[in-house]
């Protein structure tokens, strides 16, 4: 299985990837130390297996493992913490286990038992998405200052997910609401495209795909969107490029 260890504290991963080793079978494809770089990562490797420490700067664990579970495969999820107080949490989050630390071999290995999921492998394949598919509903409902709003779905560009709200940007302003793009995704068809774990675009407004080269590392590059009647650039995750690129040239899968 490969694993994902997410822990703020330097000594904590070291001593997590020492134990890690002494189990067959399993390979830490990588360390982070926050909650937003896990959750870009995250959806990039398609990791099996997450261990995740619960309060970290930035986005603490329980908030990383609520986005997860909206992932169209999510991986096992082992909490991590010094404080017993965030159990109750923690299996609220949906985790597969939960380790107190110090953590002890005999205890991580009960929890792998627990944790221990269908490999990416083994898991059956997503339906292909249907282009002539129409969404289930004509209307996003958003609740403003003003009162409830109805942003027809035909003038929407995209939905940008942060934490609890998703932005709804349309044709003509702005919206809040606080509904998940897995299940906006599920209900908007083949006219939507899931680009990043944050974002959800309109196929009939996408401009063009742009790539830009790191600084650092000339081999190292991102990609955003560019979005017709919007300024912004929507990130594109490595993992859905090759999706994007075959909408873009018209190539089917």
């Amino acid at each position: 299985m490969r694993v994902v260890i997410v822990e703020d504290e330097p000594l904590a991963r070291e001593r997590l990837r020492r134990l890690m080793e002494e189990f067959p079978g399993y390979e830490v494809i990588a360390e982070v130390a926050d909650g937003e770089a896990a959750l870009d990562l995250i959806e990039d490797e398609e990791p099996d297996l997450v261990l995740l420490d619960v309060r970290m700067g930035g986005i603490d664990g329980i908030t990383v493992a609520r986005q997860l579970a909206q992932l169209d495969m999510p991986p096992a999820v082992i909490f991590t913490t010094a404080y017993a107080e965030h159990a109750l949490s923690a299996f609220d989050a949906q985790a597969d286990a939960y380790l107190l630390k110090p953590i002890r071999k005999e205890k991580l290995r009960d929890a792998l038992l627990k944790a221990r999921k269908l490999s990416r492998a083994q898991k059956p394949a997503q339906p292909a998405r249907d282009p002539s598919a129409k969404p289930t509903r004509e209307f996003i409902l958003a609740t403003t200052r003003e009162g409830l709003v109805r942003v027809p779905v035909e003038d929407i560009l995209y939905f940008l997910a942060d934490h609890k709200y998703t932005t709804v940007c349309h044709l003509h302003g702005e919206v809040l609401i606080e509904e998940s793009l897995k299940t906006l995704e599920e209900d908007l068809g083949a006219q939507f495209l899931r680009v990043h774990r944050k974002a959800l675009v309109a196929t009939r407004f996408i401009a063009s795909l742009e790539r830009h080269r790191s600084e650092a590392d000339e081999e190292d590059s991102a990609h955003t969107l560019k979005m017709r009647h919007s300024s912004a650039a929507l990130p594109v995750s490595r993992r859905r490029l090759a999706e994007v690129r075959r909408f873009l040239t018209g190539d089917q899968p």
